[in-house]
């Protein structure tokens, strides 16, 4: 199974467990993902949720052997495509709090998939690196949409179009990431402060998460306001 998921206390750990191929995105593990970030929302002892690779690395990103026959495709069906993404927008949409315990490259996909979580701790091993223009694609999955949002457009060209790495040290200093940690420190971190998110009531972590996502979008302030307002009352209600 490419795909480890196990439960301390109210946090689920999701572990990309496929270190032969560096944790690769294949079809299944996408599949496993999906179905697994599904079980964890219906689960109401669940409130969290943690997702790391297994050593030595984070994510390589999707597996080569689609991108090649998408290649030899010319581009192959458009939902094949989107097929690949799924995994990683599985966990963007997942209404609980997200960790991504980067501890090692995050590459390509996985670098997406590090950015759809709420909050990335990288362990002092870790790193970020695009990856799609070295073997000669364009970005995908909303990679330049969430990298822009996270690091300013600025250093997101620096990334994306001038393919530089971002080490752990300077993912911290540009937004990247929340906290650098040290290796064998890192998933206790994340479950640390996956745990915090966790102990929440589910209505109100799940409220809190949708109104991060929305108000940003608001028109004006007095319509962030109200947005917080309606869902601060339904807290009182509780």
């Amino acid at each position: 199974m490419p795909l480890r998921v196990e439960r301390h206390e109210r946090v689920a750990v999701l572990t990309l467990d496929d270190p032969d191929r560096r944790n690769a995105l294949s079809l299944e593990m996408v599949d496993q993902i999906v179905d697994a970030v599904r079980e964890i929302e219906t689960d109401d002892e669940v409130g969290a949720l943690v997702l790391t690779g297994a050593s030595p690395a984070f994510c390589s990103g999707a597996d080569r052997s689609n991108l090649d026959r998408l290649h030899e495709d010319q581009g192959g069906d458009p939902g094949e495509v989107r097929n690949i993404y799924e995994g990683f927008l599985s966990v963007r949409d997942c209404s609980l709090p997200t960790v991504a315990a980067v501890n090692g490259p995050a590459v390509g996909a996985g670098f997406n998939l590090a950015m759809c979580c709420d909050v990335i701790l990288v362990g002092e091993s870790g790193f970020f690196e695009p990856g799609f223009t070295r073997i000669g694609i364009h970005p995908g999955g909303g990679h330049a949409w969430m990298l822009e949002r996270l690091v300013g457009p600025s250093a997101a060209a620096a990334i994306a179009l001038f393919g530089e790495r971002v080490d752990s040290q300077k993912a911290v200093e540009i937004g990247l990431a929340w906290r650098r940690v040290a290796d064998d420190q890192l998933l206790d971190d994340a479950m640390t402060i996956a745990g915090r998110g966790a102990g929440l009531s589910r209505e109100l972590a799940q409220a809190l998460k949708a109104t991060l996502r929305e108000v940003p979008w608001q028109p004006d302030f007095e319509s962030a306001v109200q947005t917080e307002l309606t869902r601060q009352k339904k807290s009182f209600q509780s």
